[in-house]
């Protein structure tokens, strides 16, 4: 049977509007935190961006909003150029030193998130960076999947085992700033982690650098780190990393030649922490 005209354009009108209509609905679940994740929900994500602009924030699969409600930060939103560096660590393999060196020599503070065996066997150095003006944040003791961690009594564990470790070998409290292991996070862990008044972070720039039989060359590294710098960002970087290693400096320095600066992460929570003012006074020691 053949359609006359008219009624072809009404059918294809309300075909269009219905298309419409589910585009914006995927939008809404997207953009909707109450979309995300169920109130109180035990379901996991995994920590995910999508860079839409070069020189802008990306977005991330939960928004800065809605982490917010839970002391949670990815980003700034900000015009300012500002970094916020961070390097998890889950162990140490000789390029922490090097690393230190060229925030040493920038006057970089940052935040090194790490594991119960970096403490362990690396106290030495967890020692020059508290002293050198950097935080330590807690990644865990075992670095688990923490979304399969239901109870609060087993995830504050994971935690203060940490804590009582750090606060043995430095002798001062550890800055209650948590990343979740992997990224990987629930709803229920962003509310576990605020009863124990920590504040959790996520990043919205980091690359493929942990592989250690596949490290990315300086091109690849500068590649991806230089065009998607945005203010306000929250850079993760693995300590492990040999191109890390040996291009922090020199990524330091060309962020900054595009105007950007560095600064500790208590300025993106409006939370005093334990960061003190990177200053050639307090970096006398290598």
């Amino acid at each position: 049977m053949k359609l006359d005209k008219s009624l072809t354009k009404i059918i294809g009108t309300a075909l269009l509007l219905t298309l419409s209509y589910f585009a914006g609905r995927g939008i809404a679940q997207v953009l909707d935190k109450d979309a995300l994740l169920p109130a109180g929900s035990n379901a996991s994500a995994n920590w995910g961006l999508s860079f839409q602009e070069e020189g802008k924030a990306p977005v991330g699969n939960a928004s800065a909003s809605y982490l917010k409600d839970f002391d949670s930060y990815y980003v700034e939103e900000t015009e300012e150029k500002k970094i916020y560096l961070t390097f998890d660590c889950g162990f140490e393999n000789g390029n922490t030193p090097a690393i230190l060196d060229a925030l040493k020599k920038h006057k970089a503070p940052a935040t090194f998130f790490i594991v119960g065996n970096y403490m362990e066997t690396s106290p030495d150095l967890v020692k020059r960076m508290v002293e050198e003006g950097h935080t330590v944040g807690n990644h865990t003791y075992h670095h688990p999947n923490m979304s399969n961690i239901s109870t609060l009594e087993d995830f504050s564990k994971e935690l203060s085992d940490l804590e009582a470790l750090y606060q043995e070998a430095i002798g001062q409290p550890m800055t209650k700033y948590y990343r979740p292991p992997q990224g990987v996070y629930s709803e229920s862990n962003l509310e576990m982690a605020q009863k124990l008044g920590y504040q959790t972070f996520f990043w919205s720039l980091a690359y493929v650098d942990w592989y250690q039989d596949k490290q990315p060359t300086h091109e690849e590294a500068f590649s991806k780190l230089i065009p998607r710098i945005h203010p306000g960002a929250v850079v993760l970087l693995h300590n492990t990393s040999k191109t890390n290693g040996e291009i922090l400096d020199e990524l330091l320095t060309k962020w900054e030649e595009l105007g950007y600066t560095f600064h500790p992460l208590s300025e993106l929570t409006g939370k005093a922490g334990s960061e003190k003012p990177v200053t050639p006074s307090q970096n006398t020691k290598s």
